[in-house]
């Protein structure tokens, strides 16, 4: 389960916002600290907050969360402690990662657009990329499903103009690199980066 998790004391308060999937309508349930958000058709819990988070745990982040396993631990105390029965299993895997471009084809509708076979180390995936300067052989950085960006977008599977993409082959500036150059173009990693190893990132 891709789980993305935010903390902001000051912007928000002292409440761990908790995002699994998103849906049109939703309703929701408070059992003491823990509010639970689902979806009204399937029932399917799409979001928790869990409140008066730091009388329990300390939380250091000031916007998304680069959660552990026991963070993961202690949501799920608190679902139970708070007379919810279901748990969280949190796909803790990297999610900046480097890739290795097999192949590039042309969109068959779209000019701009180049579809994508790149080697993230432990499956080969489909992405979907406008830079003008992405080509075969290339290593870069890739934004996987679930990875939250700088700019706050949550990754997501897409389909752009009748195909799918499954990530995102990422710009400099898309990862907040300082000094990173300003014109249009993915950021491309020299052949000293290992094929699906993490990408630091700092933001």
């Amino acid at each position: 389960m891709i789980v993305n998790a935010f903390y902001n004391e000051k912007g928000v308060g002292d409440t761990l916002l908790v995002h699994l999937n998103d849906v049109e309508k939703t309703d929701f349930e408070s059992k003491g600290n823990v509010t639970r958000i689902f979806d009204v058709e399937t029932g399917e819990t799409v979001a928790i907050n869990i409140f008066e988070v730091s009388k329990k745990r300390t939380f250091e982040a000031n916007g998304k969360v680069n959660l552990t396993l026991e963070d993961v631990e202690f949501m799920n105390k608190e679902l139970a402690d708070n007379g919810f029965d279901f748990f969280i299993e949190a796909d803790l895997s990297p999610k900046f990662v480097v890739g290795h471009v097999i192949s590039k084809e042309k969109h068959p509708k779209a000019d701009k657009l180049n579809v994508c076979q790149v080697d993230l180390g432990d499956k080969t995936v489909q992405i979907v990329c406008g830079a003008p300067n992405v080509d075969a052989d290339q290593k870069v950085v890739v934004a996987k499903i679930g990875a939250v960006m700088p700019s706050g977008l949550i990754i997501k599977p897409s389909n752009l103009r009748g195909e799918d993409s499954f990530g995102m082959i990422c710009a400099a500036r898309e990862l907040a690199i300082p000094d990173a150059p300003e014109e249009k173009g993915i950021m491309i990693l020299d052949d000293s980066y290992e094929v699906g190893s993490e990408f630091p990132v700092s933001f």
